[in-house]
């Protein structure tokens, strides 16, 4: 006892750090020792409460029972167990409370075996103990040994179904959980409350099975229950994930009081809807309500941005982000580095990287990515040389841009060395876009034979992006017998294709194999496939305009026309010689170069060139790959107009100034 005495001897200091006086003639030793560790437990000194335990001789259910809960509180597994240890050295029989909030302090604590050896020893049981124990498993994943439990016990109330199917539905396994929801719908005892309701509309909705989740809603405007914030915001994830818009946004604004999670919700299911505008619009209406955009909010938008190369917005949105502040660690940030990246801006992208404190493996990608697909492989793999000495684990996913850089560079055989350090360096597994790019590697430089020696080695099945890569190689090179395997392969995965027609139309016309070409396009037009036409885009004052092939319906297409005119002029007296080897018509000269005038993004270029002050960069996206033509006059334009041309087409960006390509024609 003498730790005791030393205890009440420094009682008066303890007062001066919150603990208060206690008058020792007057109370008991117990009760002295219960308000000494009450005192302790709220100022959070654990440890100390806990030794102070050692010293009582009989400690007190309310004793106990003070410590577990303080344990519980701050999730202390340790203390708990050393407190639970104590009880069973003092011979203390525990009362059906005391062991249900050990029971809860152990699944709190993740530590599901000790609640069930606990739970085994448990003489008597109430429902709080299986409850307990059925919540802890579930909320872990060990759904077998929650729903064992749940089969197993004399009696349930809403919080064991609800736990059981919220189990369910957190770990990815609806149908279970939607049999469950049946079951209780059935049984006579049962009460469906908004949990229960707003579980089994999360389980419909991962299925998706909207018909299931209108019956449930159908219930919810029966009953009333359909007033409230959880409930609405089961909802908006149902028929958002359903792809039913429109009834998503009608519950959307029937919601009083909308957080945050709704309106991200909301916003991201508009861009996964393709309703980019109405998406963007949400936006703006939420940095209007005084609601703060979280980093999943600004994430989706950067990305939706990214997606739709709409670089504009995704400035408005990284200002927006400045002035608030944001985390630089947060996965916005990174989708600020995609959305730099995939527009063109690799500067802003580096200039975003270096402000987070430890970029993650996304960044590293998109940056890698960014600077490969910008005609800078040679930073693309400084970079990719960064991300392994500083101790970042690459994937499968930054190889690609690894590959991908090295392609636009011609360096086959350092190419050559990563795509096999995957495997035998890094311990990863060869995916297909890993094979597509070093075929696209080797079939570029014209070694066809290596990249047919590793599609008849490949262990798994090519697929058409692989063969797409070889047959475009065989394009440059004119390698007509690995060409026509190329497309018989592409014509068996991808039938209705018109790229792999129009491709091996070109090869043929090229070779002047013109009954071949003709055959080709006999083949497409008996088929009924049509050629995708080319689009070009261009924004200027916030507002885009778009250019197809032959384009004639802008109101400015006269000034256009006029400005091709000339600037063709120009370019011929500097040398420029269109290319007409990939017009597929076999008919005059004069005519095919004609119809390579019109090339939407020539018009798209003219347009940005006559629409915006000299010295102005111009920045051009197409939906399919820019044509040999295009490309060459595009040099041209840029040292007559002293411009910077950027073309952003289905593979990559083309910087073009004073002459030269960024790709350095290798493309």
């Amino acid at each position: 006892m003498q730790k005791f005495r030393n205890f009440k001897r420094s009682f008066s200091f303890q007062k001066r750090q919150g603990l208060p006086q206690s008058r020792f003639n007057e109370r008991s030793e117990g009760n002295e020792f219960e308000e000494a560790i009450d005192v302790l437990c709220q100022q959070n000194r654990l440890n100390e409460a806990i030794e102070l335990l050692h010293q009582i001789h009989r400690p007190s259910p309310r004793i106990y029972s003070t410590l577990i809960a303080a344990c519980v509180r701050h999730r202390a597994l340790q203390e708990g167990k050393m407190v639970h240890a104590h009880t069973k050295a003092s011979k203390f029989v525990p009362r059906i409370s005391i062991s249900n909030r050990l029971l809860d302090l152990y699944s709190k604590c993740g530590s599901l075996d000790d609640a069930q050896k606990l739970f085994d020893e448990m003489i008597h049981r109430d429902l709080c103990s299986w409850n307990t124990m059925i919540a802890g498993y579930a909320k872990i994943g060990r759904l077998q040994q929650a729903r064992k439990l749940f089969d197993e016990m004399p009696q349930r109330d809403n919080f064991s179904w609800n736990a059981a199917i919220s189990g369910y539905v957190s770990h990815a396994r609806p149908w279970e959980a939607l049999e469950l929801f049946r079951r209780m719908q059935n049984h006579e005892s049962s009460n469906l409350n908004k949990f229960t309701l707003s579980s089994a509309l999360a389980a419909s909705a991962a299925i998706p099975c909207l018909r299931l989740g209108k019956e449930i809603h159908g219930y919810l405007t029966r009953t009333g229950l359909d007033s409230d914030e959880v409930v609405w915001s089961a909802l908006l994830d149902l028929y958002g994930k359903c792809a039913s818009l429109n009834e998503a946004r009608g519950i959307f604004y029937k919601m009083e009081d909308k957080d945050v999670v709704s309106w991200t919700t909301m916003i991201h299911r508009c861009f996964e809807d393709g309703r980019k505008e109405e998406g963007f619009s949400l936006f703006r209406e939420l940095m209007r309500s005084g609601i703060r955009p979280n980093e999943y909010t600004f994430a989706g938008v950067l990305n939706a941005c990214a997606g739709h190369a709409a670089e504009h917005l995704g400035k408005e949105v990284h200002s927006y982000m400045v002035r608030i502040g944001y985390d630089p660690r947060s996965y916005a940030v990174s989708a600020l580095v995609h959305l730099y990246s995939k527009c063109g801006n690799t500067e802003n992208a580096r200039r975003v990287f270096n402000q987070m404190p430890r970029p993650d493996l996304v960044s590293w990608t998109s940056l890698i990515a960014g600077y490969a697909q910008n005609g800078q492989p040679e930073k693309a793999l400084w970079f990719f040389e960064l991300l392994l000495r500083s101790g970042t684990k690459p994937d499968q996913v930054v190889f690609v841009g690894v590959l991908s850089a090295c392609t636009h560079a011609g360096l086959v055989d350092k190419g050559l060395e990563y795509f096999h350090s995957i495997k035998e360096k890094h311990g990863l597994m060869h995916t297909a876009d890993h094979y597509a790019c070093v075929i696209d590697l080797l079939a570029r430089s014209g070694r066809f034979k290596e990249a047919e020696d590793i599609i008849d080695k490949m262990p798994i099945k090519p697929d058409k992006f692989l063969w797409a890569a070889l047959l475009g190689g065989c394009r440059i090179h004119g390698n007509l017998e690995v060409a026509e395997r190329a497309a018989n392969a592409l014509f068996e995965i991808e039938p209705e294709n018109p790229a792999t027609y129009i491709t091996l139309a070109n090869i043929y016309a090229n070779a002047g194999l013109w009954a071949e070409e003709a055959r080709v396009r006999k083949g497409m037009e008996s088929r009924g496939i049509v050629k995708k036409p080319g689009k070009s885009w261009i924004e200027i004052k916030r507002q885009v305009h778009a250019f197809l092939v032959g384009d004639t319906s802008h109101p400015k297409i006269c000034d256009i026309h006029a400005f091709l005119g000339e600037i063709s002029k120009k370019m011929k007296e500097e040398g420029y010689i269109p290319d007409i080897n990939f017009v597929l018509h076999d008919v005059e000269e004069e005519q095919k170069e004609q119809n390579l005038v019109y090339h939407s993004e020539k018009l798209a270029v003219a347009f940005g060139i006559i629409s915006t002050p000299p010295g102005t960069p111009i920045k051009v996206y197409k939906n399919l790959r820019t044509c040999v033509d295009c490309h060459n006059a595009m040099k041209y334009i840029s040292k007559i107009v002293q411009r910077k041309i950027i073309v952003r087409d289905s593979n990559r960006f083309h910087c073009f100034e004073d002459g030269s390509c960024s790709c350095q024609d290798y493309w």
